[in-house]
């Protein structure tokens, strides 16, 4: 999603894979190059790599030295993703120790030529890293005893986290491997949270190098004793500065004044604006304007759309393009769509200028006309009351989604039927039908089962 179309990107393309560049971009969203250590240059032929690749050959290696006689960092020259060289890792050049008595005996803690792991072990450390929610990234460290050497006795420990992809170097505080320079998974590549009344995923996508969505989920607990369930989902706009910063602090802020004002009293519907108008004060504190330029500023933004289901009544909020459906348990009742856009191709469609096909074939559709930030134009929250007569699920996502599931008859048709009974598993499905449909955008998705009250309800038959 975009405030505006955006320059190009003084690059123009990508230098590895000539994938199209726009002003902002410092990593491909195709490749992952890193562009902010790469100036524009002037255009060179390919050349070729002829196959099979005549590699140096392996230095001589003691037999008795206990590392495999195979190149070790320092041996051949390299550069990283940006074109810089690679730092030396030190090798001790101390006498060679003589053999062990034993083929399979440890190797001295003061040697720094370990033999090599074995691959199998990393596979199975993959695979137990996977589990994670916040990526493999948290758990790492928690395999640095056998992945890498370990420390004289008497030196202090290296905490740092040890590299998922070769699980050799450490991870400096840039996020990158010191030994193979790969790039080390983020918190917010992607997310989970689930809880007995509401759950939410969210995915950075393939094509972006970050997310930049965001989502709250809560529980509260209303003044008459019945509980209360609230979503919400942010959306960065990629085009302003910090939009992850954006969407991050306006789902803090909306989800916090919700927890405050429900249990208070307050009108679900009334809350979820005051909630609105908090997350676009949290948004703004983030600006940073010259003085006497506060229009013109390109400053963080990001949309919102959230729900509250509460005392038999289904609330939405929204500034922007994020979207709220309805989708039925019955699956032969139809669903709906509870949001209309801040979008150019909305006001299009409502002007009665184009049809709604042709509003959002234009490539002008996704650019939003309202949205939470201090450059924004006057904040008008929309919010809206339901009082549905059957059991369902209330959906709130971003474009990510619904850009793979526009209308309301789409998105029902994606929806695992058991969603009311298993949230997270369905908004999983979900987030991986985007990735199945290309996953261009960063996926957001929260879900929000709706169950009649007890005394609404029909009797068991």
């Amino acid at each position: 999603m975009s405030l505006k179309p955006k320059p190009p990107h003084p690059l123009g393309s990508c230098p590895v894979c000539a994938e199209p560049l726009e002003s902002g971009d410092r990593f491909c969203g195709a490749c992952g190059y890193d562009l902010s250590a790469a100036a524009p240059r002037p255009d060179r032929p390919t050349v070729p790599i002829p196959l099979p690749v005549d590699w140096p050959e392996a230095p001589p290696r003691d037999v008795q030295a206990l590392s495999t006689a195979t190149q070790h960092p320092g041996d051949l020259p390299g550069t990283d993703s940006g074109g810089e060289e690679l730092p030396v890792i030190p090798v001790r050049t101390d006498e060679v120790p003589e053999a062990p008595e034993a083929p399979d005996a440890p190797a001295s803690e003061g040697d720094f030529t370990l033999a090599a792991p074995d691959p199998r072990a990393a596979l199975q450390s993959d695979t137990a890293d996977a589990g994670g929610a916040g990526g493999a990234g948290d758990t790492a460290g928690a395999g640095a005893s056998a992945a890498g050497p370990t420390p004289a006795s008497g030196a202090a420990a290296d905490t740092r986290k040890v590299c998922v992809a070769c699980r050799t170097g450490r991870v400096d505080a840039d996020g990158y491997c010191e030994h193979c320079g790969h790039a080390q998974p983020r918190e917010r590549d992607h997310m989970e949270r689930e809880l007995p009344s509401v759950a939410a995923v969210s995915d950075r996508g393939l094509r972006h190098h970050r997310n930049e969505d965001s989502f709250a989920v809560a529980a509260a607990t209303l003044p008459d004793g019945s509980s209360a369930a609230l979503g919400i989902v942010c959306d960065g706009v990629s085009s302003a500065t910090r939009p992850d910063e954006a969407s991050a602090a306006a789902a803090a802020a909306a989800c916090a004044a919700l927890e405050a004002a429900l249990p208070a009293g307050t009108h679900p519907q009334t809350a979820m604006h005051e909630a609105i108008v908090a997350a676009a004060d949290a948004v703004n504190a983030l600006a940073t304007p010259p003085a006497g330029d506060r229009e013109h500023q390109n400053a963080p933004a990001c949309t919102i759309v959230g729900s509250v289901v509460a005392g038999g009544l289904l609330i939405v909020g929204w500034v922007g393009d994020s979207r709220a459906y309805w989708v039925p348990d019955d699956r032969s009742v139809p669903p709906a769509r509870l949001t209309e856009d801040d979008s150019w191709a909305a006001q299009m469609v409502a002007a009665g200028l184009m049809t709604e096909a042709q509003a959002y074939a234009d490539e002008r559709a996704h650019a939003i006309t309202g949205w939470l930030g201090a450059d924004a134009y006057e904040l008008e929250p929309h919010t809206a009351a339901f009082k549905p007569d059957r059991p369902g699920v209330v959906l709130v996502c971003t474009d990510g989604l619904w850009n793979y599931a526009e209308a309301a008859e789409d998105m029902a048709r994606v929806l695992p039927a058991d969603a009311s009974d298993r949230p997270l598993h369905a908004a999983q499905v979900l987030v991986g039908h985007a990735l199945d449909g290309g996953g261009h955008d960063n996926i957001t998705v929260a879900l929000l089962p709706f169950a009649l009250p007890p005394e609404e309800a029909e009797p068991a038959v």
